[in-house]
């Protein structure tokens, strides 16, 4: 199995589920990506493109041996491996996304934006729903990364936090970072914030800053960047895309940004996967770490009969 992280993680994120499934008995992989923790950085944005994140991949599966495996991705770890599937199906047995449906098109703000949900977000007014945040990369890339570098403590702890059952239908923050100046408006960075044991222990929370005190977030937000790049890329897969392999996706109920429930976000995914099995957990976006054990049975059950 190998697990893939999404922004702003590590693989580390994957500590209890890697625990779990190495004793059952699975050799249990969680790298930290291009951009990230011990990985190389290279400077130039292009870089991370999903051709390149996935041509990674591929040398580090050669690497392990190069026989098929279950691929486990989170956030932008999901796109990761949907289009690894997509693109080298003979890798993958089978494909689990966590918090991120997969896009046959890409993941790319031509392929969401027309998916959110205009009844919560007026075009008028949010042009581009829960996902400004994503156009505040493409337009103020610099401005956002030093609001994220001021202090990389507070910015991981902010982001870091459980979801809300009673935040589902609200705007999100998300939606409102251009308007505001930034994701922390006019300071600039992040509020003083204590991080939240119950997510991450805290001698894995402080792997995860110094990480991001070492790399900084110009890498991984870089992933933000690329794209034209993704959907030429989108385009050259096999069927159009479409995934053959037995498929798993876990929603987080209280997911503000990519939960698939009450809108139309989920269905390219229903449409591109031939074995698709849906799951969901009363949770935010963080699923690895707000539901440990409850994402790995969630990953157990669909083992046992994908």
């Amino acid at each position: 199995m190998i697990f893939l992280h999404g922004w702003p993680e590590i693989g580390l994120i994957w500590r209890a589920q890697m625990e779990a499934f190495a004793a059952d008995g699975w050799h249990c992989i969680a790298p930290d990506l291009r951009g990230y923790g011990n990985s190389s950085a290279p400077a130039a944005q292009n870089a991370y493109a999903i051709r390149e994140l996935v041509t990674d991949m591929v040398e580090l599966h050669d690497h392990l041996g190069g026989r098929p495996a279950i691929w486990v991705g989170h956030d932008w770890g999901s796109i990761v491996a949907g289009a690894l599937a997509a693109h080298q199906p003979d890798r993958c047995n089978g494909v689990v996304l966590v918090s991120w449906a997969y896009y046959p098109g890409s993941n790319s703000l031509a392929t969401l934006v027309p998916l959110v949900d205009r009844t919560i977000y007026p075009a008028e007014e949010y042009p581009d729903g829960q996902w400004d945040y994503y156009r505040y990369y493409t337009t103020h890339f610099e401005a956002a990364v030093n609001d994220l570098e001021a202090d990389p403590a507070a910015t991981l702890a902010s982001i870091y936090r459980a979801g809300r059952p009673d935040a589902v239908g609200q705007v999100a923050p998300s939606a409102t970072v251009t308007r505001n100046g930034g994701r922390f408006g006019p300071a600039h960075q992040a509020p003083p914030t204590r991080p939240d044991p119950a997510l991450w222990p805290a001698a894995d929370f402080d792997v995860l800053v110094q990480a991001f005190a070492t790399q900084g977030f110009g890498p991984s937000c870089a992933w933000y960047a690329n794209d034209e790049a993704n959907l030429a890329y989108a385009r050259e897969a096999p069927d159009g895309g479409r995934l053959s392999q037995p498929v798993l996706f876990v929603n987080g109920e209280w997911d503000l940004i990519c939960s698939i429930t009450g809108n139309r976000q989920g269905d390219p995914m229903r449409a591109a996967c031939a074995d698709l099995t849906e799951a969901s957990l009363s949770a935010g976006h963080w699923l690895p770490l707000e539901r440990k054990a409850e994402l790995t049975q969630a990953i157990r059950t669909w083992l046992r009969s994908a």
